[in-house]
């Protein structure tokens, strides 16, 4: 047999006399059944892993750069211990910054980071501009320590101002739209809206309740941006709603229609394509996020009288809150279930207010209770 060989490529035979080949950098494998050692077949294949290799290779940070700086705070377990909604946006703006990933450090000053940031600014909006500016604050951060950069140049960069005429970043829901988009949406997608609606939490932490977090109707839980502990008590409102859902194996309270959890791309996606359609038919105002039902009861409650304390401890915000023991938080629970009941009360008297306005509404399925049946 002739002897074959290909530079970046080992080719032998293996213990049992049957002959292997890979990529030695990359460790992709080669079937020699499918392209014979020698054939033309065999040679276009090395060929192409070669080719793919080398783009890879192209595509990483290179060190001494921005993007270098960014792999490393990637690495970084201040980072892999952020929570995914975190770790997703600053993937985002790392992506924005990919066309000056090969900036050198040595060039990396507040006027550059500067103009960048006007640049992004006039590019996309004000508000992606600042994120990205946050975002490399916590790259030089964790850079600097380790003499990659001298100083966190990120910060002397001034934020831009919200627009006076910028729209609600989450804006409150009105009661009719709730209740709008509640009745016009999938089972699966209806559950978690609701869940997020009754709980004043945020999208991700609502998708990742757990059922083994549920106990004494209390949702028991700390947030993953804040982890703060979290006690939130089992409305009567959510206790209808979770009872529409369809049966599910899923170990989180809530599933996509799959019966696998949710994955926040999926939910987004999901409402994404619900609200296009009802704004669209002109059944909702443009501006409705998920997150905005976590305003929605921060608001509810604000107008109820219920003070910032009372709602912080709801809502699992900031606070001096130890992290969650079942023992040490029956007070934050008890505490919790008070302000719910406000919450409730409020709840009912809107619901009477939109039955009073709309008389002749019904629900969309009479066998189930809609949200203003409870």
């Amino acid at each position: 047999m002739t002897l074959v060989r290909v530079k970046g490529f080992k080719i032998f035979s293996d213990r049992h006399g049957q002959m292997r080949c890979y990529h030695r950098q990359t460790g992709r494998k080669i079937d020699l059944k499918k392209t014979p050692i020698g054939s033309a077949e065999f040679f276009s294949e090395c060929a192409r892993i070669s080719a793919v290799a080398e783009a890879l290779k192209q595509q990483e940070p290179k060190p001494g750069t921005l993007g270098g700086l960014m792999s490393v705070y990637f690495s970084e377990e201040h980072f892999l211990e952020r929570s995914r909604a975190t770790k997703r946006e600053y993937r985002m703006c790392a992506g924005i910054l990919e066309p000056i990933k090969d900036t050198p450090v040595s060039s990396i000053d507040t006027p550059l980071l500067a103009a960048i940031h006007d640049k992004l600014a006039r590019k996309y909006s004000w508000d992606k501009a600042n994120r990205v500016r946050n975002f490399l604050i916590q790259v030089f951060k964790f850079c600097i320590p380790k003499g990659l950069i001298s100083k966190n140049f990120a910060e002397d960069v001034i934020k831009k101002p919200r627009p006076k005429d910028a729209p609600e970043a989450y804006r409150t829901w009105a009661f009719a739209e709730v209740q709008t988009v509640l009745d016009a949406a999938s089972p699966q997608l209806r559950a978690s809206l609701a869940t997020i609606f009754c709980t004043g939490q945020d999208p991700t932490d609502a998708l990742e309740f757990r059922k083994d977090q549920v106990g004494d109707g209390v949702i028991w839980k700390g947030r993953n941006k804040t982890n703060v502990g979290a006690a939130i008590p089992i409305s009567n409102v959510l206790i209808s709603e979770l009872a529409r859902v369809p049966a599910h194996d899923a170990p989180t309270l809530l599933a996509s229609s799959k019966g696998t959890p949710w994955t926040y791309d999926g939910f987004a996606s999901a409402w994404q394509r619900l609200r296009t359609k009802l704004e669209k038919d002109g059944k909702v105002a443009p501006g409705l996020t998920p997150k905005g039902l976590r305003h929605t009861m921060a608001t509810w409650l604000r107008e109820a009288g219920r003070d910032e304390r009372e709602i912080s401890d709801l809502l699992a915000q900031d606070s001096k809150v130890m992290g969650l023991h079942y023992s040490k938080n029956a007070a934050l629970a008890r505490k919790n279930r008070k302000t719910m009941q406000v919450w409730e009360e409020e709840y009912e008297r809107r619901a009477k207010q939109a039955k009073v306005s709309n008389p002749q509404k019904k629900a969309s399925n009479p066998d189930k209770r809609s949200l203003s049946d409870d």
